[in-house]
């Protein structure tokens, strides 16, 4: 197995700066062990206008077939049912990925102490591999390659046999990239994509694999055009770590978009950390008075936005009035802990088709979440930055427009009943803000106005004549000529 880095310098930055990135010495030809043969990094040329560097893996035939052995941790596929006629010591594949990571390991993490800012800098590269095998066609090496900066992506297939062109081609490529990319950038792309288009493994994949593809893919892979199949072939299509990556691989996308941190996009809150543990009976009225909403509203198909750890959906799901629950949250934990509270993989066909549970955020319109009766949002907006509010207002009310919404938030002016509550804090850390009655009320007023929505507000949990219930609830319904249009327009 081949593959060859290059790149061009002058006097002032001379190409052989490619030595210390790589943290292997132009003027020496040194080799490196490893589980299935030996790598050998060498420089075919070493000037100030032009450095190549070059890593052969030479794979040991007899310890690729005694590892390959079986189908269980180590064993290859490929070589398990072919292990004397195949190609796994010459095309490139995970063994040369590993060997790569292997041999440059401080390289491919954007790690120089000699030089840290040429180490951050983009620069000319040329990478070839003469071999490779490509299960998808040039095509789709140029879907994979192209999205991420390259300025050049040459997959030229190779002939099955060149005395018989009639044979037609092969399925190996010959891969020429070039452009300027960070070095690190390009050798975790490498490291990705090799095992992706081989379509093949020559290891067990554990779950641990999901963190090394985060790593690798970090700044890139979040936003390919093709994260579904290079994350499916690169977890050899186990479906529960490639459900894991991809989840995990949203959050990321939704936490650059919004320029946050990952955590602070998952941070679903347990609901037993807020108010049920002051008087515990109020996250139960709460969806009590949630449910007889809903019944008053005629409700069969509801939306449970922000469902966190699933206590509501628990609640609707045991009502046979609703036929379709749809919870959405955007942390993963949360999901994980609400399919667990559900027990969704031992519900029978009928309960488990009525209740599906789906990653996404508030903020941002979802198409598949137009046509419902009903959205709930119970203790949801609270949790989000003021300058945030409109978006999730036009996400429910503008974009996904259910017959009815309901929206509970804490009320700050029964705070002061709370002994335990030091005066001027929120109920929970991670509230933004907490409104008074007048300020829910001015609020939803004007959603509702600007959205063809008529609004009334229900108490929820002990009203007090002085400050009010500890929760309010918001009840909007869509005014009835909207209704009309929509009925129309579904009948059209």
């Amino acid at each position: 197995m081949f593959l060859t880095i290059s790149t061009t310098g002058s006097p002032e930055r001379p190409a052989t700066d490619l030595g210390f990135l790589l943290h292997k010495h132009p003027g020496k030809a040194q080799a490196f062990s490893t589980a299935h043969g030996t790598a050998h990094v060498f420089y075919p040329e070493a000037s100030q206008e032009r450095c190549t560097a070059a890593l052969l893996l030479d794979v040991d035939p007899v310890a690729l077939v005694r590892r390959g052995k079986g189908k269980g941790r180590g064993g290859a596929p490929d070589a398990a049912l072919a292990q004397y006629v195949n190609d796994r010591p010459y095309a490139a594949s995970s063994l040369l990925s590993v060997a790569m990571a292997a041999v440059f390991k401080s390289a491919l993490n954007g790690v120089c102490r000699a030089m840290p800012e040429r180490a951050q800098e983009p620069l000319a590269l040329r990478v070839e591999v003469p071999a490779l095998p490509a299960r998808g066609g040039a095509e789709l090496v140029r879907k994979l390659f192209g999205p991420l900066g390259w300025a050049r992506v040459d997959a030229t297939p190779v002939p099955l046999d060149e005395k018989f062109p009639q044979w037609g081609d092969s399925r190996y490529v010959r891969l020429v990239l070039e452009g300027e990319l960070r070095l690190a950038d390009a050798l975790r792309q490498l490291y990705v994509l090799l095992p992706v288009l081989d379509d093949a493994k020559h290891y067990w994949v554990a779950p641990d694999e999901v963190d090394k593809l985060l790593r690798a893919g970090e700044g890139w892979l979040a936003e390919h055009p093709e994260q579904k199949l290079i994350t499916s072939r690169y977890l050899s299509r186990r479906w529960s770590l490639t459900r894991q990556a991809m989840e995990r691989l949203e959050l990321v996308r939704l936490a650059e978009t919004d320029d946050l941190e990952v955590e602070s996009v998952d941070n679903a809150v347990d609901e037993t950390t807020d108010t049920e543990e002051k008087p515990v009976p109020l996250a139960g009225q709460r969806r009590e008075a949630i449910l007889g909403a809903l019944h008053t509203a005629g409700a069969h198909r509801v939306l449970d936005l922000g469902c966190g750890q699933g206590q509501l959906v628990q609640a609707l799901l045991k009502d046979v009035r609703f036929t379709e629950i749809v919870g959405v949250d955007v942390s993963v934990r949360a999901l994980t802990v609400a399919a667990r509270r559900l027990k969704l993989d031992r519900l029978g066909e009928r309960q488990a088709g009525r209740v599906t549970l789906r990653q996404g955020s508030l903020t941002y319109t979802d198409k598949q979440l137009k046509g419902y009766d009903a959205a709930v949002l119970s203790e949801v907006i609270e949790h989000l930055d003021l300058p945030r509010l409109p978006a999730l207002e036009y996400a429910v009310f503008g974009a996904a427009r259910p017959t009815t919404v309901l929206v509970t938030t804490p009320n700050v002016e029964y705070n002061v009943r709370w002994e335990t509550l030091p005066a001027g804090h929120v109920r929970h850390g991670d509230h933004r803000f907490e409104w008074t009655r007048q300020e829910f009320r001015d609020w939803a007023g004007q959603v509702a106005g600007r959205h063809g929505y008529t609004v009334d507000f229900v108490p929820v949990g002990p009203d007090d004549p002085e400050v009010g219930p500890p929760t309010q609830m918001a009840v909007f319904t869509r005014d009835a000529a909207e209704n009309g249009k929509t009925k129309e327009a579904k009948a059209a």
